[in-house]
């Protein structure tokens, strides 16, 4: 995996400066890592401070930033600023990625850095990612993809590496959890952050609560389900002291990109 990592240093290197569109998670994680080893003080991270993006994830891509060493920049802003975006159509994350990828264009030209670079593989490559699009063609850079890193591949890189997150499990932003044709407000993003919070406390560690027309569709593995099932009572309640008016305990288990499937059966990138 040393190799990999390698080419990915000299990639990065070669950019000159970056700045890395960065979550906390493991794929941006690796880039910002590789930047700051290639580039130094010439490699930036930006975070985007949104009302789509839980508390507790800003907090440990806080901490893995300091622990990387690269600087840290937090960018406020929101993406229900955007009509387009709070109608929720199915190509809502080209509007998000469109303005981000605005905003740290506009960074990056102001601070003198030449490149945008985010934490794409080859594996996102074959989903439906309307936002890759957006970025691609407002001149971001996918080292990740460059030299040929998938999803499997990033993860044995940085467990080699040692980054926290190596394992950590995937987590979009918080609008993925309502359906296309859903108008997406401030409210159900905070509803379903807090509920996601309170089933996390029960010992879950990856789990999305779906937001569907104010019913909350909890889901955890296939072999978390009975564990989930058997704290129905503990779990129930709470939810719906969010204000859900029914809470459905999934038993066919996770499954990521579940709702794309459910909303004429989009699987794949187009």
């Amino acid at each position: 995996m040393r190799v990999h990592y390698e080419r990915l240093v000299e990639a990065i290197a070669s950019y000159g400066s970056t700045v890395v569109a960065y979550s906390g998670g493991v794929d941006s994680a690796l880039v910002a890592r590789a930047a700051f080893d290639a580039l130094g003080q010439k490699a930036v991270a930006a975070i985007s401070d949104s009302p789509t993006l839980p508390r507790e994830e800003l907090a440990g891509a806080r901490e893995l930033a300091a622990s990387i060493g690269i600087r840290l920049v937090e960018i406020e802003r929101s993406e229900l600023d955007d009509p387009r975006f709070v109608e929720n159509p199915t190509n809502r994350c080209y509007f998000c990625k469109a303005g981000l990828q605005d905003e740290l264009g506009d960074f990056a030209m102001k601070n003198g850095v030449a490149t945008v670079s985010y934490g794409v593989n080859l594996s996102d490559l074959g989903e439906w990612r309307p936002g890759i699009q957006a970025a691609k063609e407002r001149g971001a850079r996918f080292p990740l993809v460059d030299v040929g890193l998938d999803k499997a591949g990033v993860r044995a890189v940085s467990r080699d590496l040692g980054l926290a997150v190596w394992d950590k499990p995937a987590s979009p932003c918080l609008s993925s959890r309502i359906p296309y044709g859903e108008v997406i407000t401030i409210e159900k993003l905070e509803r379903v952050e807090a509920a996601e919070s309170l089933v996390r406390g029960h010992g879950f560690r990856d789990l999305r609560v779906r937001s569907l027309d104010g019913v909350a569709r909890v889901e955890v593995p296939e072999g978390d389900v009975a564990r989930l099932v058997g704290l129905r009572d503990a779990i129930v309640p709470t939810l719906r002291g969010l204000g859900f008016r029914e809470v459905v305990l999934d038993a066919r288990g996770f499954r990521s990109g579940r709702l794309n499937e459910e909303h004429a059966g989009i699987t794949h990138a187009r």
